[in-house]
């Protein structure tokens, strides 16, 4: 399954990706913000990840920008499973991408797959100390669920507090338009 979004690409990943997710994912401050990924990221952690996409209709992506006819890796968003939650939401970007609109209309786009796959609830979290994050999923139309839970970060090497989110994709339009992300970000 490929998603393509005014700006984007989203695509399963693929072996030969491989140099190029390493490099993109490959900077301590993205890597600490993520529950799974390891510091340092090597090339085996890549080609490890990228031997998981296995069902093409998952909704699970790497993110390209489109550059001048060229596309570029910029990061990854997807549905996975998490403890008992069968759909949840995570994603990363390259340092030079944050702050552009990216990580919202690339997590729109695998909320609209995942609504047209029939799936209706959604969670998502993101570590305290990246409230950035926390402002991508209000303005996808998550909610806090008030929980506050200790989640182990590999790239950290500790556990960390998270917020958790959920939404109801059979109640809206996964919050607002692109053109909303750009002049919001």
């Amino acid at each position: 399954m490929f998603v393509r979004t005014q700006r984007l690409t989203l695509r399963p990943g693929w072996p030969e990706d491989a140099p190029a997710l390493a490099q993109a994912i490959g900077h301590e401050s993205v890597v600490r913000n993520l529950s799974r990924a390891p510091w340092p990221y090597h090339m085996e952690a890549a080609e490890t990840f990228l031997s998981s996409f296995g069902d093409p209709i998952d909704p699970k992506f790497l993110v390209f920008e489109h550059q001048g006819g060229a596309l570029r890796l910029i990061g990854g968003v997807g549905l996975s499973e998490w403890k008992d939650e069968p759909n949840e939401l995570g994603y990363w970007f390259t340092p030079d991408s944050w702050g552009r609109g990216f990580a919202t209309e690339a997590a729109r786009g695998v909320l609209q797959a995942a609504r047209a796959r029939g799936i209706r609830r959604v969670t998502a979290g993101h570590f305290i100390d990246n409230p950035a994050s926390g402002k991508v999923l209000r303005k996808l139309g998550f909610r806090p669920t008030g929980q506050l839970v200790a989640i182990y970060s590999r790239g950290r090497g500790c556990e960390a507090a998270t917020a958790r989110y959920e939404i109801d994709l059979s109640e809206g339009d996964c919050g607002g338009t692109d053109q909303d992300d750009r002049m919001a970000a």
